[in-house]
């Protein structure tokens, strides 16, 4: 059943929207701090986030996740951004970051849009994003022992870039048929955030390769 934008969720819909761009400013920062971090600690960090991701979506359910947490998840994961960052930036030039970044952004603010004003519900994407999702994260894996070649990892740029274009369709127009509630807050920013870095991550990605080739 759709939730009619009223006036206290669209107060609450911009509240969720405040606390993602406070992320990722606070991102911003923590990519900042990255440079100054021993590359030896990289690794624990990178645990440290990963275990956070864990707790967040199991506490998810209690709807327990909270601002704080949810600033220094982000902080974090600006940290262990930076190496990334700062690679394709030594090898291709700032210019490729920032057309990432700016794609990343107009990709955000159109699809969050069109999200927001579907009319249908779009929760029957649910399983096959969640199925992609895992499926990304075994190709991840798999490539950590067997490194793909630059086609396959074209590829999965190229995958990866849709299945997190659709999540952003798909979060926005949840929050408009699901509706919100104050301390779903934190946990909707979050989601959005994330969806936000991995679509950077593999669109610079996709561009280093592309600009190697």
């Amino acid at each position: 059943m759709e939730v009619v934008m009223h006036t206290d969720q669209r107060t609450l819909f911009q509240k969720v929207l405040q606390v993602f761009i406070l992320s990722l400013f606070i991102a911003t920062v923590g990519l900042y701090v990255g440079q100054y971090i021993p590359p030896v600690m990289m690794l624990p960090l990178i645990v440290l986030e990963l275990g956070m991701l864990i707790a967040a979506f199991w506490l998810r359910r209690k709807k327990a996740v909270g601002y704080s947490f949810v600033y220094a998840f982000t902080f974090i994961t600006g940290i262990t951004t930076y190496p990334i960052v700062n690679n394709y930036a030594s090898q291709f030039g700032a210019q490729v970051v920032l057309m990432a970044f700016a794609s990343t952004l107009g990709i955000f603010v159109v699809l969050g849009f069109v999200g927001s004003k579907t009319k249908k519900d779009l929760s029957f994407l649910s399983t096959i994003l969640f199925v992609s999702l895992l499926a990304l994260i075994f190709v991840s894996l798999f490539s950590l022992f067997s490194p793909l070649n630059s086609s396959g990892l074209l590829a999965f740029s190229v995958i990866g870039t849709i299945v997190f274009s659709l999540y952003i369709v798909y979060d926005f127009n949840q929050m408009k048929h699901r509706g919100i509630t104050e301390n779903m807050i934190p946990m909707l920013a979050l989601s959005l955030y994330l969806d936000f870095l991995n679509l950077f991550i593999n669109l610079l990605r996709m561009i280093g390769i592309l600009s190697r080739d």
